[in-house]
């Protein structure tokens, strides 16, 4: 990436027009979800734009959206400004995972107090949705919860 032409920004003041840490600036850097060029005496130098990219990321995590995910969806968009169009394109590719963990997380709330079907028979209500843990030869893991999750509703509906 070039330097712009001002120098471009040092990763201390890229740390405090973020509000991220410069620790933080270098591990998002070895992940690939920003890019610094280096000066002669192999200094990070960033461009403006890169603050809004940090924007970004910090907005992304803060979704719950895995860094790997996140780094192919800004693999997508320019390193450079980003446009209202660019935005758009990254956050309507962000909704249907959304809608998901969204409903990810309505089920697990809905069953936290019920049988989910571990074939672990501690609950009272265990032998009555998983009696002789019947569950098991589905595989293993909560069978109730992602057999409900594959139909894309509640288990407890």
């Amino acid at each position: 990436m070039p330097v712009e032409s001002s120098g471009g920004l040092t990763v201390g003041e890229v740390a405090q027009r973020s509000g991220v840490a410069v620790s933080t600036l270098h591990f998002y850097e070895a992940k690939g979800l920003i890019e610094a060029a280096r000066t002669g005496g192999n200094q990070r130098r960033y461009p403006r734009a890169v603050l809004r990219r940090i924007a970004i990321i910090r907005i992304a995590q803060r979704a719950g959206i895995p860094l790997a995910t996140l780094k192919g969806y800004l693999d997508t968009i320019p390193v450079g400004p980003l446009t209202a169009e660019d935005w758009r394109r990254l956050t309507t590719s962000w909704k249907a995972l959304l809608d998901e963990r969204i409903e990810s997380l309505l089920q697990l709330r809905n069953q936290l107090e019920t049988c989910i079907g571990c074939g672990c028979l501690s609950l009272h209500d265990c032998p009555l949705r998983n009696p002789d843990d019947t569950l098991a030869k589905e595989g293993a893991g909560p069978r109730l919860l992602l057999r409900a999750t594959r139909r894309g509703r509640s288990p407890g509906r």
